[in-house]
Order: C-alpha cells, then sequence, then structure tokens
C-alpha cells in the first residue's frame, strides 16, 4: 500500500510554513517532506511533527546560495569544503527530526568545466556524504532533475544516478525516482522502475507536465502506485506538486488511497 508524504514547500502554501504541518496531518497525511528546514530551528520543526503524528520522510542538504541560483554544490570544484560543511549541518537536523533519508543536489553544470571533472568532484563528494551518514543510519539520495524545470542541472538521467550510486558503491547512496522528472526526461518509467528499483531509496509523484495535482495530465498514477507496491517499495512516496488551487479542495485523488489503509 502506497504511503504518502505531503510536500510542504509546494503544498498548503495558502498557510504559513509552520501551520502548513497540522494541515497535511488534518487531511489524513501520515508524513511530510520539505525541500529545506534551515529557516527553523530543529526543535520548532519537530515539535510541530510530534504535535501532529507526522513522521519526516526526507528534506534537502543545504543547496549553496538558493537565492542567487545555486541548486545544489555536490559537482562543484572549489566547493568541497563548504559542502562537508552543509553534511554536518544537514545531518544535525536529522538527529533532531528523525528522517532516515537526506537528498543532496549536485547542482548546475559550470560551462568552463569539463564535465569528467565535475563527476570526479561530484563522486567525490557523494562518498565523503556517504560515509558522514552510514553511522547516523541516514540513506543519501541523489535526483535526476529535468533541464526545463531547473536549465543546466548536472544530473538528468535515471541510468546515470544509478551509474554513479554503483561507482561509489556505498550501501547508504542511492537514487530519488521523481515521477515527474523522469517522464520530462525519458518516459518510460515501468520499466526504469522495475529495472532500478533496488537501487531507489525514495519516489516523488506530480502531474506531468504541469507539475499539478497527480490525477491530471499524461501519467496513470493508479497503476504506477500499483506497480511499485508490487515491486516491493515500503518507502515513503512525497508528493512534490503545486496544487491548481487550495491543496485540500485538490485531494480527491488521495482519498481512496486513506481509504484503502483504514
Amino acid at each position: 500500500m502506497p504511503r504518502f508524504a505531503a510536500n510542504l514547500t509546494m503544498m498548503y502554501t495558502e498557510h504559513a510554513f509552520i501551520e502548513r504541518f497540522a494541515a497535511a496531518a488534518a487531511d489524513g497525511f501520515k508524513a511530510v517532506e520539505f525541500l529545506f528546514p534551515y529557516d527553523f530551528p530543529a526543535a520548532e520543526l519537530k515539535a510541530q511533527l510530534d504535535a501532529n503524528g507526522l513522521t519526516q520522510a526526507l528534506f534537502n542538504a543545504p543547496p549553496g546560495d538558493w537565492a542567487a541560483g545555486e541548486r545544489g554544490i555536490a559537482s562543484l570544484p572549489g566547493r568541497e569544503d563548504e559542502f562537508k560543511r552543509s553534511i554536518d549541518t544537514a545531518l544535525a537536523y536529522t538527529r533532531v527530526l528523525g528522517n532516515r533519508t537526506l537528498h543532496v543536489m549536485a547542482g548546475l553544470s559550470v560551462p568552463d568545466l569539463s564535465r569528467e571533472l565535475q563527476r570526479e568532484v561530484y563522486l567525490g563528494n557523494l562518498a565523503h556524504a556517504a560515509q558522514a551518514a552510514q553511522s547516523e543510519g541516514v540513506t543519501i539520495v541523489i535526483e535526476p532533475i529535468n533541464t526545463r524545470d531547473i536549465p543546466g542541472f548536472f544530473l538528468n538521467r535515471q541510468d546515470d544516478a544509478q551509474a554513479i550510486c554503483a561507482e561509489v558503491a556505498a550501501p547508504n547512496l542511492k537514487v530519488q525516482f521523481d515521477c515527474y522528472h523522469c517522464q520530462i526526461v525519458e518516459g518510460d518509467l515501468a520499466v526504469k522502475l522495475k529495472r532500478d528499483m533496488a537501487g531507489i531509496g525514495h519516489i516523488q509523484i506530480a502531474g506531468v507536465p504541469q507539475r499539478h495535482e497527480p490525477d491530471t495530465g499524461e501519467l496513470n498514477y493508479p497503476w504506477l502506485f500499483e506497480l511499485i507496491d508490487e515491486l516491493g517499495y515500503s518507502g515513503w512516496i512525497g508528493c512534490e506538486y503545486r496544487p491548481r488551487g487550495a491543496t485540500s479542495a485538490g485531494l480527491g485523488w488521495l482519498k481512496p488511497w486513506l481509504a484503502s489503509a483504514v
């Protein structure tokens, strides 16, 4: 049975961030995820999780200067010390919030540098992150992202992400399989889920192409959810979409799955 986590960065934006935990719980979610927790003390976020009976499924390590357009620093040469500090910061939050999965964003391709050099830096940083997280019981995940949403993003394909994980060869380094991004870049989701499930550490969903609720667009999510179950995935499925209107009003797609879980 699929287990869904509300993405509080994209969903419930009609509420202040700190109020989104209660709104998600009221709609039947048992877990949440979001991009970044760092604007709030970890204890304040933990209090919201506990008050609303929620599990923290995932958040991202610090991505560099987000406001300036950076989208991760793991593949950026010369930023290795900053990257190590970012992992220390993220793991300090996981100790409080309790999530066992941490997303590390690759970053943007640097036009004047070879892809081989960036990939070498990326692998080295991922090896460090996985080693640092292993003693904490945390899995590091990397996510291929389409270049329509983030032009120039370094990691775009599922096979490349799986190859990187294989090369680093850390047991706690896996791929974050975002159905929305994969459909835009590659399609053929079912084949890729079957091929790669052993190396998938987190799944996310959204309608394609507009990134709205998963009951809109070109993907047959009820069929995919059944396949994901058949393949033995037991983790959370993050609902990383932008609601068409009020979040709660658009959750008709979720109600059958909540009813089945009772």
